[in-house]
């Protein structure tokens, strides 16, 4: 950029621009995951939608290669760029709650903490991030994993329209009664058509629900992992858990001879019926008596900041992850051994319960594929130490690879790292990637769009 055409961005631009020697520069290219190390040409930190277009201009009049950054939570660390201009929206932060229509309308710089804060007031949420600090934005284009979606669906799922600008600058609102190919794509292909500046959510009647964890030796975590098995074989529908393989933290409410040690975790989540809510848990009560039980009536929002200390921001992060039809002997006996050689405190292995209302959406009806999975495992490795880059990357993928005969082959896009277009395409299985590739040759012909988990558009 010369410093004249600079000038005339700053004239036309509604927001802050930030560029390399700024005060706030250093801070300001910094992305959730530390081991992403990027140097963007400009940060453009819009204020409105009219920003976010004037950005695209600038950005294609100056060739230079864009990033989206929202909550910038993403493993892969798409939200920041070499040499290229980031479109950063995390100050557009305007939240609209109809508690009478159950819809909120929300702009993409919302943290899902913030978020929730919003429709909380209103006895009422939508299925939102397991960890508050991710945000709205590339969590729901990506599909959405969250504690409510068994009960309500995924994030994506309970999007009613959204309002997004092209690479040609026009903004055009996508739902089932307009463009609904591209209505269809934002609900699980992520980033890869346009910029959303604004979404409008369903939203239910969730405010306090059963929920929390309990907490168990790394002696015990084959016998629970085969309990989580049995426990999620019935579950009902209003019943979200996850299973976790940990470090126990150094807290009041833990033993002091199981601070600090290898652990197993259940963590639930009851959005329904009180009553029916503690009946469900029980199980997972009785199952250690001993063990560590903080499973009790909570508000929805302490459940979704529960996790926050457990991924912190800055970081190293390297993931890798799988659908599992089914947890074989076999595939509990791989994870169990590869879970107990994680090593850093910081690292964890989740496997999340699927099914109820996320298997009972059509599979043609978003791009988000895999609804059949009955389970996602991510192998989380999160350390501090470069120096120790090595060594986390190795584990996590020596356990991949030998989680791969136990796995259907697919992934969840929003758990993928940098790992190429055949893992993307695995994402979504070939009849989507397709498809998804279509609708990006429609409203993102020349790829402007390219820094995310990106699909090619299709070819004539």
């Amino acid at each position: 950029m010369d410093a004249q055409s600079l000038s005339r961005f700053r004239e036309t631009f509604t927001g802050e621009v930030i560029i390399p020697g700024s005060e706030r520069y250093e801070s300001a290219r910094r992305v959730w995951n530390g081991m992403i190390d990027r140097r963007p040409a400009i940060i453009a930190r819009c204020a409105d939608g009219a920003a976010v277009a004037r950005a695209i201009a600038f950005a294609r009049e100056q060739a230079l290669p864009i990033a989206v950054r929202g909550g910038a939570h993403n493993v892969a660390g798409n939200a920041t760029i070499d040499g290229g201009i980031v479109i950063d929206l995390s100050g557009m932060k305007s939240i609209a709650v109809d508690a009478t229509a159950r819809r909120a309308v929300a702009a993409p710089g919302l943290t899902w903490g913030e978020f929730d804060s919003a429709t909380a007031v209103h006895g009422l949420a939508t299925t939102g991030g397991l960890v508050s600090t991710t945000g709205i934005a590339g969590f729901t284009l990506g599909g959405g994993i969250g504690w409510l979606m068994r009960a309500h669906g995924l994030t994506c799922d309970n999007v009613l329209s959204a309002e997004m600008i092209t690479a040609d600058g026009m903004t055009l609102t996508a739902s089932e009664a307009q463009h609904a190919d591209l209505f269809w794509a934002l609900r699980g292909g992520g980033g890869n058509f346009g910029i959303v500046t604004r979404f409008a959510y369903r939203l239910y009647p969730v405010s306090t629900v059963i929920g929390g964890l309990t907490l168990h030796p790394a002696s015990q975590a084959r016998d629970a992992l085969r309990f989580f098995r049995d426990l999620t074989a019935s579950a009902p529908d209003e019943l979200t858990t996850l299973f976790a393989f940990l470090t126990a933290p150094p807290a009041p409410f833990v033993p002091a001879e199981l601070q600090g040690k290898p652990a197993v975790a259940i963590v639930a989540c009851y959005a329904g019926d009180a009553s029916d809510g503690e009946a469900a848990v029980q199980p997972i009560k009785r199952f250690d008596p001993a063990g560590v039980d903080l499973i009790g009536p909570m508000p929805y929002t302490a459940l979704q900041s529960m996790l926050d200390a457990s991924a912190p921001a800055g970081c190293m992060n390297y993931w890798k992850s799988s659908y599992l039809d089914q947890l074989t002997d076999a595939a509990i006996d791989t994870i169990v051994e590869h879970a107990a050689a994680m090593g850093a405190p910081l690292a964890q292995v989740h496997v999340h319960h699927m099914g109820g209302a996320v298997a009972r959406v059509p599979p043609d009806a978003t791009a988000f594929a895999h609804r059949s999975s009955a389970y996602a495992v991510n192998i989380v490795a999160t350390w501090i130490d470069r120096a120790d880059d090595a060594r986390y990357v190795a584990w996590a993928r020596a356990f991949s690879d030998a989680l791969q005969p136990h796995a259907n082959g697919g992934v969840y896009v929003n758990f993928l790292g940098e790992e190429g277009e055949a893992r993307v395409r695995a994402a979504y299985g070939d009849r989507t990637y397709a498809r998804l590739r279509r609708v990006k040759a429609q409203y993102d012909p020349e790829n402007v769009f390219r820094m995310n988990q990106n699909i090619a558009p299709a070819t004539a």
